[in-house]
């Protein structure tokens, strides 16, 4: 008996000396978080990507002198790379930063085995990169519309003399105060032109020895910043993988949720104070494109976050609104939120089919809008995950108001057609479908992705279309593809979404601007009512008369339908049990860097320890 008991004791403390063993280990191990992008990547140069998952990754490479407080609400910016907020004038048309000392950027061959500071010089040269010719920036808008002084007169003259644009050429509007200063000085005061100083994948530091390195081409494979990431490992389409940055400075975790935050997230958040960041050693990014291979692959516990449930598996993992109770039970935590987007389909205003600017064009693309049955639409591809869109402001940005109603999300299938018979869109050759006023078929290309989210979106459109006498085909290539296309103005319809940086609706508002054709303003949609109207709003300060301006200009977007704005998205996240601080900001792209993850409670799920 006593040896009986004897090889039980001897038996529990070693299984109990394995589990420590195994606990140790697994707190030891790497901290990697794992994910998923539903859309492929374009590269990692902020000069030359407007896509959101190229941006992701970028955010966490690159760094802007600001950023959004990670569980800040209402959304609060801080200093990043910046000792303070810059100095502002009072007309809002100078803007000074002063930059921290002892930055660096992680290691690369271009510095040739020499530690390289960040300076603000760097910020002038990224700045520049936006107005050279040959990267073709689609966010060059955004500077222009402020009037950088000098530079825009700089790019003109690099444009008519066809010669390398000029870096070391000094411009009144870009002038290097001393080794960590800089200012900037405007044409246009605009109150909100510092929120663009808080995105990083836009304004992130390049150093400028690492672009003639590698070249304007090879600089998307080599992002080089000061960020808490640098890339590790890409496989275009495939697999992104981040590594923690060595050079990366000292930042530690001092984020405060609001008063009335998830419990467990205040908890969380107050046992994370103190930690150094980034808090994850590695973050593995999986291209996964179809919904039901990354929905199975979170359940699998592959990956540790998923980022917007997929429509069709939203009443699994959310019934009524709330986490499924299998789900709870495991530990899984879900953040619901509405994204600060717009989800449209644009007309291109320079096809001959559907663009144009006559009553006719007009015509046509007010009767296809009326035609599209936005509440099918929501509940049967989005789910109900999804609300009807007035306009081109979403909730949460400056410019929204919930009690606003319009035509753009009317469904009047009587009266779009009665809109095409009136303006001559009838069958004139008999074969039961539309055609163009000069008796030339009228035939519609809208062009998509091969994902289910994307078929299912674009049988509602035939429905839709196939109701009014429309005939309309559909042209599929990957994402990556249409986004090129679009900026060259070669589609002539395509569904996609705009998402605000900062939360103000002016980069909705920019979607109609004539200036940024190709670049936002896909549609190519050029009105001279409406470019002034979006300049002068642009100029106000919030309140009243910048409210009516900004109405102004979306009633003209709606009375000429460049866009048929159809719905502002509502997502879920999930996060595994072992995932610790995770919550959703919708202004920081990278959240990487403030989540923890507990290798013993993951290790305990996977079923690794004794």
């Amino acid at each position: 008996m006593r040896r009986g008991f004897a090889r039980a004791a001897c038996l529990a403390a070693l299984l109990g000396t394995l589990s420590l063993t195994a606990a140790a280990q697994a707190s030891e191990s790497p901290k990697v978080l794992r994910y998923s992008f539903r859309v492929a990547e374009t590269g990692f140069d902020p000069a030359q990507i407007t896509d959101r998952y190229s941006k992701a990754v970028s955010a966490g490479i690159f760094e802007a002198p600001l950023e959004f407080a990670y569980l800040a609400r209402p959304f609060q910016m801080r200093p990043s790379t910046a000792v303070a907020m810059p100095e502002v004038s009072e007309d809002f048309k100078t803007l000074t930063f002063k930059i921290r000392s002892g930055i660096y950027f992680n290691d690369d061959p271009a510095f040739k085995g020499q530690k390289r500071e960040l300076t603000a010089a760097d910020y002038i040269y990224s700045i520049k990169r936006h107005y050279d010719p040959k990267l073709n920036s689609r966010n060059l808008y955004l500077l222009e519309n402020v009037g950088i002084l000098g530079l825009s007169e700089l790019r003109k003259e690099v444009l008519a003399s066809k010669k390398p644009f000029d870096y070391d050429r000094p411009v009144e509007g870009l002038q290097l105060l001393d080794r960590y200063t800089f200012r900037i000085r405007l044409s246009v005061g605009d109150p909100r032109f510092i929120n663009q100083f808080a995105d990083s994948a836009f304004l992130g530091a390049l150093a400028r020895e690492v672009v003639e390195f590698y070249g304007e081409k090879k600089i998307m494979e080599h992002p080089v910043g000061t960020g808490p990431y640098r890339l590790a490992e890409w496989r275009r389409s495939s697999r992104i993988v981040l590594e923690r940055n060595p050079n990366y400075r000292e930042e530690f975790y001092n984020e405060q949720p609001p008063a009335d935050a998830d419990p467990v997230l205040k908890a969380q958040a107050a046992k994370l104070k103190g930690r150094r960041l980034p808090l994850t050693d590695r973050v593995e990014i999986a291209i996964i494109e179809e919904n039901q291979p990354r929905w199975l692959s979170f359940l699998r516990g592959e990956a540790d976050v998923l980022e917007e449930v997929p429509s069709e598996y939203v009443s699994l993992a959310t019934p009524n609104g709330k986490l499924a109770p299998n789900l709870a039970k495991q530990g899984m935590r879900s953040v619901r939120f509405p994204y600060p987007e717009v989800a449209f389909s644009y007309f291109n205003m320079e096809d001959p089919v559907v663009g144009g600017y006559t009553p006719d064009k007009v015509a046509l693309r007010r009767a296809i809008s009326l035609a599209v049955d936005i509440d099918k639409e929501i509940m049967l591809p989005r789910r109900g995950q999804a609300m009807a869109a007035q306009g081109p402001f979403s909730p949460g940005t400056y410019g929204y108001r919930p009690d606003y109603k319009s035509e753009m999300s009317e469904f009047n299938l009587p009266k779009a057609k009665a809109l095409l018979d009136m303006y001559g869109y009838v069958d004139k050759d008999g074969d039961g479908w539309r055609d163009l006023p000069d008796g030339k078929p009228l035939l519609l290309e809208y062009s998509t992705q091969p994902d289910s989210q994307s078929r299912q979106l674009i049988e509602q459109w035939q429905k839709n279309m196939d109701a009014l006498g429309v005939r309309i085909e559909f042209k599929t290539a990957k994402w990556p593809e249409n986004l090129k296309s679009a900026n060259a103005g070669k589609l002539m319809m395509w569904g996609v979404s705009w998402v605000a940086t900062a939360p103000d609706g002016d980069t909705f508002l920019a979607l109609g601007d004539g200036r940024a054709k190709g670049q936002s303003n896909k549609s190519r949609f050029d009105l001279p009512a409406y470019n002034a109207l979006y300049e002068k709003q642009k100029m106000l300060p919030d309140g009243p008369e910048r409210q009516a301006v900004m109405e102004q200009a979306a009633k003209l977007m709606i009375a000429y339908m460049p866009y048929k704005i159809s719905v502002h998205r509502l997502f879920t996240d999930l996060a595994q049990p072992w995932v610790i601080g995770f919550d959703r900001n919708v202004f920081l792209r990278d959240f990487w860097q403030y989540v923890d993850i507990d290798n013993e409670v993951l290790a305990k799920q996977q079923g690794k320890t004794p």
